[in-house]
């Protein structure tokens, strides 16, 4: 699936579990985002054992280098993602024989997400979640570019984060 790699200590030494809770949150909307897609039990469950690829635990330095040199925009965000082959995803025709996914790359940058929690005031690790299920579900292809993209993409967040155990992430923010 995803492999997550820790680029910044302040993610492990904040938050011990930080690894548990990016696989929990990965696999949820994954999962979630492909059953949207029309996808079955047996074609998820194939997708995520053959899926590859990347989960950076950042700081802003690095996402805002990333950030300016992909998007033009130079300075941090907190979560970017690169999807793989323009979003191809797997065949669920071939089942366990397909090929690996090529899922894509995700990165966090750990200032800008605690400053964000904080602001927000919501727990750190309820806004790592769910920012590795937005980054996830832009790597399937979801947007929120326009309204009814939004609402799409928002409505997955909100129901993986609540499996998760967490409260609507957008309540805070728009009430």
């Amino acid at each position: 699936m995803l492999s997550i790699l820790l680029e910044h200590q302040a993610w492990q030494t904040t938050l011990p579990q930080v690894e548990t809770l990016c696989e929990a949150a990965a696999r949820l909307a994954l999962a979630r985002g492909l059953a949207e897609a029309g996808f079955d039990d047996e074609a998820i469950a194939a997708a995520l054992a053959t899926g590859d690829g990347s989960l950076v635990l950042g700081d802003d330095a690095s996402v805002q280098a990333l950030n300016a040199d992909y998007r033009d925009k130079d300075q941090p965000t907190n979560v970017l993602s690169f999807p793989q082959d323009e979003c191809l995803l797997p065949d669920p025709a071939l089942g366990p024989a397909a090929p690996p996914w090529m899922i894509g790359d995700i990165v966090l940058a750990f200032e800008t997400c605690q400053r964000e929690a904080q602001q927000q005031a919501k727990p750190l690790d309820a806004h790592l979640q769910h920012l590795v299920v937005h980054g996830c579900l832009h790597l399937l292809g979801y947007d929120h570019l326009q309204d009814a993209e939004a609402e799409r993409m928002e409505a997955l967040e909100r129901a993986v984060l609540a499996d998760l155990g967490w409260p609507d992430p957008y309540a805070a923010i728009e009430g």
